[in-house]
């Protein structure tokens, strides 16, 4: 391993070839200096760079003039990469969480590596720090095929527990000193509050294991699994973000009911530096590849898996879209909501759940008659996926497509549900619909009310 100076001289033309393929770590590892150098550097053209959700100050990296010298192919996209993807200068990966490191070994075969790393531990190793996903496996394939792994060793980059790098398979380590990107939550609003409430009520259970995300209704769920007092919870999942922390800290997490002692995550975010001192050297969480962490047999494997995400939008069948808004105007990324929704279907005694207020900011109805043409869609129809909206829980086991189609307008506010109802009225296509309307309230459907 050679120790330098400055960034550039790793990163720069000698190294980074034309037709280089570039993998780089994302998420709050995101190794930003690397990365800016390489939009910098003019010189360095002709190559590929994939990687899952770059964060920080990157906006040169996804600009006109960058996107003609490097061919960006955006796993999860972000608010750097958004513009780009969606007006046609980068382009759009389509992976599940658990398929990455299979395709990074397999078909994408980086021969470059940008890495944001921590340590080295007393024996030599160096923690991948706050995202792990395909790090490990693009590493392996880089070096399988005399490439190069690039690193930087951020002094504020926690060392977490879990997987490592041997510092036998780093080229070039330069260090830095910067923030990590952190990424901050809103505090849960009444409608998110009702949601956590129903979920917590409805399926969360002392010796449950979870998997839910960032954002308000996580947020939600915590607390109001504090306010329940289930016990004994154990944390597989992809994402462990500041909720999760909370529920550990307060000694709600034993694992009592799990071979592992420790929660195990993928990916590790923050809403505040403090969040990633905790992780450092904690043996409570521990980092695995996104193939481990989002493998359906082994999700499968948890005892009464709850697993909570997010969609953008339902339609009446049940198809489900989390990372578009339509065809061709990507938000986000497939991620690993398909991994875990079938993951925990197949554990005993578990359930998958998608969680999402029922209309926009903008009072736009997020249950709509048909998904968008072309969508991609993280669940269809036939996937048996719990709904829940501040309306209340739509339930589809056992049901048909018409009466999944009268419960789930139900999810709906009034003014959007009465339009919904009304078309499912009127259609012919339906299997005596007018009879499935007579049910106060519909099969497969509780409101809110109910569980309060």
């Amino acid at each position: 391993m050679k120790i330098v100076r400055k960034v550039e001289d790793a990163v720069n033309a000698e190294n980074i070839s034309r037709g280089s393929v570039i993998y780089a770590g994302g998420n709050a590892a995101t190794p930003v200096r690397l990365l800016q150098q390489l939009a910098k550097d003019s010189t360095i053209r002709g190559v590929s760079l994939l990687g899952v959700l770059f964060l920080g100050e990157l906006q040169e990296l996804f600009s006109e003039e960058a996107c003609k010298r490097i061919e960006h192919r955006v796993i999860f996209n972000g608010p750097s990469s958004r513009n780009a993807v969606n007006t046609g200068k980068a382009s759009y990966q389509l992976l599940h969480l658990s398929d990455i490191p299979r395709q990074v070994r397999k078909h994408l075969k980086p021969d470059i590596v940008f890495l944001s790393v921590a340590g080295p531990d007393n024996g030599g190793n160096y923690s991948f720090g706050t995202s792990v996903e395909a790090c490990k496996a693009a590493a392996r394939a880089a070096k399988a095929q005399g490439g190069l792994v690039i690193v930087e060793r951020n002094a504020q980059m926690p060392f977490v527990l879990g997987t490592s790098i041997p510092e036998s398979s780093i080229d070039f380590l330069v260090d830095t000193d910067y923030p990590i990107p952190i990424s901050p939550v809103a505090k849960p609003d009444k409608r998110a509050k009702d949601i956590g409430h129903m979920i917590t009520a409805r399926y969360i259970h002392d010796g449950c294991t979870l998997q839910f995300g960032l954002g308000e209704v996580p947020e939600a769920v915590t607390g109001a699994i504090i306010d329940k007092g289930a016990k004994d919870l154990g944390i597989h999942t992809e994402l462990f973000a500041d909720a999760m922390r909370v529920l550990v800290q307060k000694g709600v997490v034993t694992h009592h009911y799990l071979e592992n002692t420790f929660s195990m995550a993928t990916i590790f975010l923050s809403a505040e530096a403090a969040g990633y001192q905790w992780l450092h050297f904690n043996s409570s969480v521990q980092s695995f590849s996104s193939d481990i962490t989002n493998y359906v047999p082994i999700i499968a494997e948890m005892p009464r898996m709850v697993s909570i995400n997010s969609a953008i939008g339902v339609d009446l069948h049940g198809n489900i879209w989390a990372d578009s808004l339509n065809a061709t105007s990507i938000y986000s990324g497939i991620g690993g909501q398909a991994d875990f929704i079938r993951g925990a279907y197949l554990s005993k005694g578990g359930i998958p759940i998608i969680a999402m207020k029922s209309t926009t900011k903008g009072g736009e109805s997020k249950v709509l008659l048909r998904s968008p043409a072309g969508i991609t869609t993280t669940a269809i129809s036939a996937d048996p996926v719990v709904i829940v909206t501040e309306q209340g829980i739509f339930d589809p086991r056992g049901l048909n497509m018409a009466e999944h189609a009268v419960a789930i307008a139900h999810l709906a506010v009034p003014k959007y549900r009465d339009e919904l109802l009304r078309h499912i009225y009127d259609s012919v296509e339906y299997y005596k619909p007018r009879k499935i309307l007579g049910d106060k309230p519909p099969k497969g459907f509780t409101p809110y009310e109910a569980i309060r």
